[in-house]
C-alpha cells in the first residue's frame, strides 16, 4: 500500500454501512443542525441523535452539569421534545444530514419503547435506532432494563419484530457483570450492543455542604472514564458475535484507535467534543493515518488486532465484523 493511498474505513452495524467508524454520541450535538458550522458532518460516519422520549421532557432541575477534574457529571434529564415533536420538528433536520443518522429512544416501559420504535422506524429517516436502556438521569426505570438481564430480553424481544432498522443497545457501566446483559440483548434481537453510558457520580460543594447537581446523582463521563471504558468493552467483545460500538473518554484519535483494537466496530464521540469540535474529523484522519502505517487496505485490520497474551481473551467480535466486512465487499466486487 503506497502512502497516497486512501484506506477503506467502511464499517457495517447490521444493514447499516457507515462510510468510517466515527460517530457522534447521543445528546452532543442534538439532532445535527446545531453543530454544523463547526462539525463536518459529511466527514464522519453518522450521529445518534438526542434521545426522543414518548412524551415531551423538560429535563432536571438545575444545577445539571459539573466540571470534575477529568471529565464532567450531567444530569441534563433527557430533555426533549417526544415523539409527536421529533415527528412535527426534527425529521426534517434528520432528513437532510450528509451520514448516516442513529435515532436514540428511551421508554419507561416496554410498552412505550415499542410505541417509540415504530413511531421512528415510520418516520423515514432513521437509519438505525440506538435502544437507550442506560439513562442513569431519568429516574428508576432509565436503568432498569440494563441492569437485569431478564429484561433487557423483555424489551428487545418486544420491539424486534417492530423494524427492520438496526437495533443497537446502549448498555450501562453500572452492573457486575455487563456481558450477561449484552448476551440477553444479542439473542433477543440487538444487531449490535454500544457501550459504555456514564457511571454514577455525585459531587458535593463543601461550603454549602450541599450536593452541586439538582438531582444529587448524575452521570461521569470524560477522559476519567476510558480505562474503565474499555474494561467492560472487552468483557463483552468476548462475550457476544454481534458488533460493539465503544464510547467513554475518547479525547483523541489514539483513544479512538484503543475501542478499534480492542474489538469495536465503531467509536462514539463524546464529551470532548465540548471542548474539541472538531474532534470527530480528527478521529477518522487518525485512523486512516493508522491503517496507512500497518501498510493494510482496510480499518477491518485494525479492529481487534490487539495482541492478546495466551489464555488472557479472545476477541471475537472483532473476528465476526472482519468476516463480514470481507463477505459485504467480495459480494460487491471490491477488496478487502
Amino acid at each position: 500500500m503506497t502512502p497516497a493511498t486512501k484506506p477503506d474505513l467502511r464499517v457495517r452495524i447490521g444493514s447499516l454501512e457507515l462510510r468510517n467508524p466515527v460517530l457522534v454520541a447521543s445528546g452532543i450535538i442534538g439532532y445535527g443542525r446545531e453543530y454544523e458550522r463547526l462539525v463536518n458532518l459529511g466527514a464522519i460516519g453518522g450521529i445518534v441523535t438526542k434521545t426522543v422520549t414518548l412524551r415531551p421532557r423538560a429535563g432536571n432541575p438545575p444545577p445539571r452539569v459539573v466540571e470534575t477534574a477529568a471529565g464532567m457529571l450531567n444530569s441534563i434529564g433527557i430533555e426533549n421534545p417526544g415523539l409527536e415533536g421529533y415527528h412535527a420538528v426534527k425529521v426534517p433536520i434528520l432528513r437532510d444530514l450528509p451520514c448516516a443518522r442513529i435515532v436514540s429512544v428511551e421508554g419507561e416501559d416496554v410498552a412505550e419503547f415499542c410505541e417509540l420504535v415504530r413511531g421512528v422506524d415510520a418516520s423515514g429517516v432513521a437509519d438505525a435506532i440506538e435502544v437507550n436502556i442506560s439513562c442513569p438521569n431519568v429516574g428508576p426505570h432509565g436503568m432498569r432494563y440494563s441492569t437485569d438481564a431478564g429484561n433487557a430480553r423483555d424489551v428487545m424481544t418486544a420491539i424486534r419484530p417492530l423494524t427492520r432498522l438496526p437495533l443497537i443497545a446502549k448498555l450501562t457501566p453500572n452492573v457486575t457483570r455487563i456481558a450477561e446483559i449484552a448476551e440477553a440483548c444479542a439473542d433477543h434481537g440487538a444487531d449490535a450492543v454500544s457501550l459504555v453510558n456514564t457511571f454514577v457520580g455525585m459531587a458535593v460543594d463543601s461550603r454549602t455542604r450541599k450536593p452541586i447537581l439538582g438531582t444529587v446523582l448524575g452521570g461521569l463521563s470524560g477522559p476519567a472514564i476510558k480505562p474503565l471504558a474499555l474494561a467492560k468493552v472487552w468483557e463483552v467483545v468476548q462475550a457476544v458475535d454481534i458488533p460493539v460500538v465503544g464510547m467513554g473518554g475518547i479525547a483523541k484519535p489514539a483513544d479512538a484507535l484503543e475501542f478499534l483494537l480492542a474489538g469495536c466496530v465503531a467509536v462514539e464521540i463524546g464529551t470532548a467534543m465540548f471542548a474539541d469540535p472538531g474532534l470527530p474529523e480528527s478521529c477518522v484522519a487518525g485512523i486512516a493515518d493508522y491503517v496507512r502505517g500497518m501498510r493494510e487496505h482496510s480499518v477491518d485490520a485494525v479492529i481487534g488486532a490487539m495482541i492478546v497474551p495466551e489464555g488472557r481473551g479472545v476477541i471475537r467480535a472483532g473476528k465476526a465484523q472482519r468476516e463480514n466486512a470481507r463477505a459485504t465487499r467480495a459480494a460487491s466486487g471490491g477488496s478487502s
